[in-house]
């Protein structure tokens, strides 16, 4: 979100401004429409992800602020109700990249997990708000799905496009299921288990011990770290495998976290390993290799954490975007948008809904305590 010269916002403000911001571009259908075709013209996944962010916002909201929760969760239903249309009238690849259709899916359902998981995760996360019996047999179906898919690779790791399992995906995908068998009294602990044992004991980059990005379903990695991906990951963890969430978390922050005098950014790439610039990475400041899209996730994975020092150095730094405005329109726009908002949004009112789940998860599973996959044992074990 641009802001003016010398305008420098609190993070309540922010939020305010960034909550009104999408409010308008949801709300009015002309708004809407263009901020599907501008994101549409970067990457149809960003207009999948504004969606699965926004939802997952007005989640925190709700919960937040009950007195609005009517309003809010007839929000929520308009939006899932329109992406799920949209899937069943032009199919999963309507929200993914052309190379898609450039190979064959080597699980015969031909299912995305990227599409799958973040529509199951909406749908548990409006479950949580105010549970409707209607909404559990589709957020089912794409679970069971997920299941399938992740118990026939070798690695558990559920394919994103074909032949690509991408963490971010799969750990929204393992969030939703763990939400799922928290409303509905299911039990996939084994396979959490087994998923962030491996995980943690192979999925690794060899140096920095931080998680990778993109895998094949076997297991090979094909993209080593990145900023726009293990922040998230360590995030969704946490309600996976506490112990392997905290170890992402403090490596990524060693690996990724720079800045001086009070001010912080987060890198895209560490000191051990160098990416692809492409376009989920986002903008990359040269010299201070600053990347806006690790930065937001990064902002939401402090406040995750309870890491007040970097959530406070990171928001001093947040003006980095008008800098990248400044110097280059086709950054501005890769910079500022939609579902870079959304994320920046998400971030700086993340928490009530995740305290509800993590209270359901101690009320419900007392039995289950907490061990250290990041020693390479399982994540919950029955007592």
């Amino acid at each position: 979100m641009a802001t003016c010269a010398g305008y420098r916002p609190s993070a309540e403000h922010r939020a305010a401004d960034l909550w009104a911001s999408q409010s308008a571009a949801w709300g009015d259908p002309e708004a809407r429409a263009a901020t599907v075709s501008e994101l549409r013209g970067f990457n149809a996944e960003w207009d999948f992800m504004w969606r699965t962010f926004f939802v997952l916002s007005l989640a925190d909201r709700a919960v937040a602020e009950p007195e609005e929760a009517d309003t809010l969760l007839r929000v929520m239903d308009e939006v899932i109700a329109d992406t799920t249309r949209l899937e069943a009238t032009h199919g999963q690849r309507h929200f993914l990249m052309d190379y898609v259709d450039h190979a064959p899916f080597r699980h015969g359902s031909a299912r995305s997990v990227f599409v799958d998981g973040e529509i199951a995760l909406m749908l548990a996360a409006r479950r949580f708000v105010r549970d409707e019996p209607a909404l559990a047999a589709p957020m089912w179906e794409r679970l069971d799905a997920i299941v399938e898919q992740m118990e026939a690779s070798p690695a558990l790791l559920a394919e994103s496009y074909p032949d690509e399992a991408w963490l971010f995906c799969n750990t929204n995908a393992l969030v939703a299921v763990r939400m799922g068998d928290l409303l509905d009294r299911e039990d996939h602990s084994d396979l959490i288990d087994r998923w962030t044992r491996n995980a943690s004991e192979n999925l690794r980059e060899a140096e920095s011990g931080v998680l990778g990005s993109e895998f094949t379903p076997g297991g090979r990695m094909m993209d080593g770290p990145e900023g726009s991906s293990i922040w998230l990951i360590a995030t969704n963890l946490r309600l996976l495998d506490p112990a392997l969430a905290q170890d992402q978390y403090d490596r990524a922050r060693d690996a990724l976290v720079r800045g001086a005098l009070g001010h912080a950014y987060a890198r895209e790439w560490g000191p051990s390993w160098i990416g692809v610039q492409d376009v989920d990475s986002g903008p990359i400041l040269p010299f201070f290799e600053a990347a806006p899209a690790s930065s937001g996730f990064a902002l939401l994975a402090a406040r995750a954490f309870g890491d007040v020092r970097t959530e406070r150095a990171l928001l001093r730094s947040m003006r980095a975007a008008d800098v990248l405005v400044q110097l280059d329109a086709e950054w501005a726009a890769l910079a500022d948008n939609a579902v870079g908002d959304a994320v920046l949004l998400h971030a700086l009112t993340f928490g009530p809904l995740w305290e509800k789940v993590e209270r359901a998860q101690r009320e419900l599973f007392p039995s289950w305590v907490p061990t250290s996959s990041a020693s390479a044992t399982p994540s919950y074990r029955r007592m």
